[in-house]
């Protein structure tokens, strides 16, 4: 399976050793190019070390996030020349600066805000905005949907060591999930994957993340307008800043019937359950 490179280890008990063979997540770089519309050729943008798998998915949805794009029909084509190379021609009326090159050339898998130059510069406006104080949910409706992202991280299950991001409507259902040893890159594959599908925004959608929430996991969420972010771990003080700026309702440590909401209450039903499925419309302006 691609992403997944399986190493003899020596497996320790508490009564006996034995040699396994055991699942990996792979972490490789790749090096997304843009075409350079009056030098006629691909420039160097960003290298980002990721998880092999769904690679034009990253690659659309890291210009997204980055404010580069605004839709998929910023895109005039892409190719994947290797396996670890995606080449991009925007449309020529976007405009990147020295500035957006410079900040964006090398991405880690751990943190996508590493390397830049400031936070102000990674708070773009964004594209779209959450309906205030709506939709409203039941918790327990939006509890449940961690157990769902998880039964869907294939490559999970099998070594232990990535990060999942999951796309759900209102009545819980899973419409997309990606997966990547990088939590940024988990959902810029996400975001990448519901240009293409025309699922943009996310203004009546939960965002399920299966680790922490950093603040640039909630920025990259918020340029979709998303209401709902649910996860498993726990938030960074600017995470929870971030989603009371841009009105997300923000829940985390998310497990069985406990979890811990830091924003955007209004939204939610605590008390008792809601005795109708909620019917708002998927992905409305």
């Amino acid at each position: 399976m691609r992403g997944i490179r399986n190493k003899d280890t020596i497996k320790i008990g508490p009564r006996h050793s034995s040699l396994v063979s055991d699942s990996l997540a792979v972490e490789a770089p790749l090096e997304i190019q843009i075409w350079d519309h009056h030098h006629h050729l691909y420039f160097p943008f960003n290298v980002t070390m990721r998880t092999p798998g769904s690679d034009v998915e990253l690659a659309l949805g890291f210009l997204f996030a980055e404010g580069i794009i605004g839709k998929i029909e910023d895109v005039l084509q892409w190719e994947e020349s290797a396996d670890d190379l995606i080449r991009i021609m925007l449309s020529p009326q976007i405009r990147l600066n020295q500035t957006d090159i410079d900040r964006n050339f090398f991405t880690s898998s751990s943190c996508g805000v590493c390397g830049k130059k400031s936070l102000e510069k990674i708070a773009h406006a964004s594209c779209y905005f959450p309906p205030k104080a709506s939709p409203v949910v039941h918790i327990a409706e939006l509890m449940a949907l961690p157990a769902q992202l998880f039964n869907a991280q294939s490559l999970f299950q099998l070594t232990g060591g990535i990060h999942g991001a999951g796309l759900f409507d209102m009545k819980g259902q899973l419409l997309l999930a990606r997966e990547d040893v990088g939590r940024h890159n988990a959902l810029d594959k996400l975001i990448g994957a519901a240009l293409q599908q025309q699922l943009v925004p996310w203004r009546a959608a939960a965002l399920v993340l299966s680790g922490r929430i950093s603040f640039e996991l909630v920025q990259k969420a918020s340029m979709l307008g998303i209401p709902f972010i649910i996860a498993v771990g726990a938030p960074s003080s600017l995470a929870v800043e971030l989603a009371e700026d841009c009105g997300i309702t923000l829940i985390g440590f998310t497990k069985g019937e406990r979890c811990n909401i830091y924003t955007g209450a209004e939204r939610l039903i605590i008390d008792k359950p809601s005795s109708t499925s909620i019917t708002a419309q998927l992905f409305t302006p």
